[in-house]
Formats: structure tokens, sequence, C-alpha cells
């Protein structure tokens, strides 16, 4: 469908919202919770969301990156109408691939004096900057450049000196917008920068890039974080020097450490691919970063997508950062862990489980069921089930209950392979177990002297499920195997 046809059909005034990352390395969790914000915005208003690359940063760029980011957005199913590897009408979404583009429009602007070339080199504007500093001046492009004549100009472009493109930033001008989070905002043009738009490269500046796209992929709402709220007055000047509509700026809150600094990586994981590897749910990390920084006003924690995008609002999203809380995103992954049924338990712990499979997918699932109450995350949960296809070495310490010695432990040990050993295969379940064993425990005076040592020597831990529940799992010869075990280690 060509873009002409796509306009003349396209919904008037329809929502469209973006996601633009850098692929310079993994998508960031803040980054997830602003593609989210932007979804949600663009469904709740039934309108379209798009995801553009903004690979211009060379030096930067990481190959595999792209791919990473677009698997991480449809494991969250942030399914995306329009991007890279699935195109559109206003492609291509990769701006390394509009560099004619963001050309053309900064010829435009020097032809319309709101830009011109900047001959300086790196030096030159360290040298510059140093000097500035050292008079406690802001550093600060002095316009060096600006002064040349068309004569100069044409000489240094006959030399073929390299330049960059600078936006000339009008002086003593207040630049106001509505922010829909944050409200009226204004910056004096004084305090801003004559910006490079265009590097010597052919590469464009964020600054550019972002503006270009935004207009040509009839961007409505630009949903990014606080830091961005700086360049704003930049992005809104070059949207009247070319002319353009200036859409609605969405500026969300920065995610923030538990002590208010800003998430990075020195202070634990910030990468999505992270916490898919320790077995977050994609349910799990939605719900939970919805609530960063977003409150419906109710006392409902637990949301699906599909509610997320009815009641989800820009009115309600906070100014100010959000914490991000561990411990409740490990609230919301147990509570989405418990409620798989057993054969999708199965399917999402398997990359987590042992690659030999001694056991049938029912007993599998049984043990699953057995560790997912007490489990934060599916690999949790798939560390913990590895005591069933090979006891861990353990020291015979273990075995002992309390303060009873190692001969009535020892006899303990032998007096279960003597209960389990006759017993029939249909009577090893759980509950016939279990019957069996409490009544010789109580005969002891002391049951924790016959049960402790039963779990550790099936186990190996000190903190495990129910032997009773173990043992129907390993079934007969297994279990009868383990108490040997146990017993061999007491005589060493």
């Amino acid at each position: 469908m060509n873009l002409k046809f796509w306009k003349k059909y396209r919904q008037k005034n329809e929502v469209r919202t973006r996601f633009a990352p850098s692929p310079t390395g993994f998508l960031h969790i803040g980054g997830l919770r602003t593609a989210l914000y932007s979804y949600l915005f663009a469904k709740k208003n039934s309108g379209k969301f798009i995801l553009r690359l903004e690979d211009t940063d060379v030096e930067r760029y990481v190959k595999s990156s792209a791919e990473a980011i677009c698997s991480s957005l449809k494991w969250a199913g942030l399914k995306y109408d329009e991007g890279p590897d699935i195109g559109g009408p206003y492609g291509p979404y990769i701006q390394s691939q509009r560099l004619d583009i963001y050309k053309k429009y900064a010829e435009e602007l020097i032809e319309r004096g709101y830009a011109y070339r900047c001959f300086c080199d790196g030096k030159t504007l360290e040298k510059m900057r140093d000097e500035q500093m050292a008079k406690k001046q802001a550093p600060k492009y002095d316009r060096r450049c600006l002064k040349l004549s068309p004569g100069e100009i044409k000489k240094k472009l006959s030399a073929h000196e390299l330049y960059a493109v600078r936006m000339k930033i009008p002086d003593n001008r207040l630049i106001e917008f509505n922010d829909l989070i944050r409200g009226r905002i204004s910056y004096n043009t004084n305090e801003l920068d004559d910006q490079i738009i265009l590097k010597s490269d052919g590469y464009p500046t964020y600054h550019l890039a972002v503006v270009v796209d935004d207009h040509l992929m009839e961007i409505s709402h630009v949903t990014r974080t606080e830091e961005w709220l700086p360049s704003t007055p930049k992005h809104i000047l070059l949207y009247e020097y070319l002319g353009w509509k200036i859409p609605e700026w969405v500026h969300l809150p920065l995610l923030l450490n538990p002590d208010k600094s800003k998430m990075s990586k020195r202070k634990g994981d910030v990468a999505v691919e992270d916490y898919i590897k320790k077995g977050y749910l994609p349910e799990a990390m939605i719900n939970f970063l919805a609530f960063l920084g977003w409150n419906p006003g109710t006392e409902k924690e637990i949301y699906s997508m599909k509610e997320l995008i009815k009641d989800f609002s820009l009115e309600k999203v906070h100014k100010a950062g959000a914490i991000f809380n561990i411990d409740k995103l490990n609230w919301f992954n147990q509570y989405y862990i418990r409620q798989l049924p057993g054969k999708e338990l199965l399917k999402k712990c398997k990359p987590y489980l042992p690659a030999k499979k001694d056991f049938t997918d029912e007993k599998i699932i049984k043990m699953l069921n057995l560790e997912k109450e007490r489990a934060k995350t599916l690999s949790e949960i798939g560390e913990s089930v590895k005591f069933f296809f090979e006891l861990p070495e353990y020291d015979k310490k273990l075995l002992i209950w309390k303060n009873t010695d190692e001969e009535k432990i020892k006899n303990s040990l032998k007096k279960l392979c003597d209960i389990i050993e006759p017993a029939p295969e249909d009577v090893f379940t759980a509950e016939k177990l279990q019957n069996l064993i409490m009544a010789e425990a109580e005969k002891t005076g002391d049951r924790g002297a016959m049960l402790w040592p039963l779990r550790v020597a099936l186990s190996g831990q000190a903190a495990s499920p129910g032997p009773f529940e173990i043992a129907e799992i390993l079934g007969k010869e297994e279990t009868l195997k383990r108490l040997g075990r146990a017993i061999q280690i007491l005589n060493t």
C-alpha cells in the first residue's frame, strides 16, 4: 500500500505513539516501561504503536541489539503495528537507512537561515570549552562559524573541509509548551546552545532525527522520560523552522533505585533480558511496570493487558520518579506463577530443568507444583527441583535431628526401609506413605527423629517439600536407594 493511499484511509487525528530505542546494548527496564505506557496510550485511544530504531550513534552500535530489543518487546506482549522487522507505510524504521532524508532537511534549514555550517574541529571546540570553564562560564558554542562570510564558506567548501550543521537558536525568547503530565513548562533560549543537528560524517544527532522522523511518521504524542525535557525547546524550534505541526508532549517519570538514585547497571539488573533469563513472567513484569508511575486510584493490583488498556490514563501518571521495588516484582511474579496450570508450568520451566529426563511429564509437573508456592521465579523452581534428578552431596550432620544421637537416627532410617520395602506400589502415594510412616513415628515418642532424617535422606537439604510428597515422586526404588545412602553416610 503506498503512502498516499494509506493516508487517504487513515483515521483522522489518529493517535500514533512510538518507542524509539538506540540499539547500543540491552533494552533497559526503564525503556520497557516507556514502551508500555506508549503502547497503552495508543491502544486506549484505538491508535497505532510504532517501533523505530535510532541507530545513529555509530560508535556505540551493537549489532545484536536490534534483534534483542524486538524480541524483548514481543516477549512482553507489546505488539507494534509498524517497525523494522514488519515494515509499514512510513518506513524505513531504522534511522541509518534515512540519512538522505535528514541531509535534505538540514540543507533546507541552512537555506532558510535557521542553521549554519560549523567547520570547527574537535580540538578547537575542546579549547573553547576549557577557556569558558576557566572563566566560570557555561560551556557553549561561541558562534564563530555563524560569522563567516559567504565567500569564506565557499572557500572552505571548495577545499572540502569537513563541517557539521548547527541549528541557530534565537536570543532571549521564552519557549512555552504544555506537557500532558507536568503541565505548563517554559525555557529561555539564552540557556540553550546552538546544537549540532548533522555531524560531519553525515549522521544526524538525536535532535534533528527525532523531529524529522516523528513528523514524517505522523507521531501525535511524543512519549519519553523526563531526561529529554531540556531538549524539548530545541525540538519545538525545529518544528517551527520547518513549518510543521508540533505534537503533544508526554515526559514520564524516571525509574529509581531504592536509594532514589537513577537506575544503573552498577546497582543491579536493568536489562529486560536479565529478568527473562531469571524466569520472570511477562504478565508479572507488565503488571509491575504499569504501577511504576501510574496509579488507577483503586485497590486493584492484578491487571491483564486488556484491563490495563481499558483503565490506563496519562492523567493518573505521577510526576515524581518511581522506585523500582524488586520485592513487589517478586510478589507479582509469584502470583502469576501460582496461576499456571501444570502443563503450562512445565513448558515455561523446561529451560531451567536438567537435560536428562528421568521422570514422566506427570511426575515433573508434580514436583514443580510442590515448589511453585515458594519460588519467586521460574529459575528458582528449576534450581529447587534439581535434587529430584540428582541427590546433592550433604554432610552427615544434616541428618541429625536436634540432639538425637547418630545411632538412633541410623535405626530410624533402617526402620523406614523396613516399612517401605514391603509396601506395594499402589501404596506409594504421599497420603498412604504418610499414614504408614506417621504411625511408626508416633511410637518413638519423638517423631522428628524419624521424619527429619527421612526428609534429608530424600532431598539432601534442610529445606524442601514434605518427605511423603518427595517419596511419591521418586518412587519406591529410588526412595530406598537414598535411604540406604544416608545409612552409609552415617557409617563413615
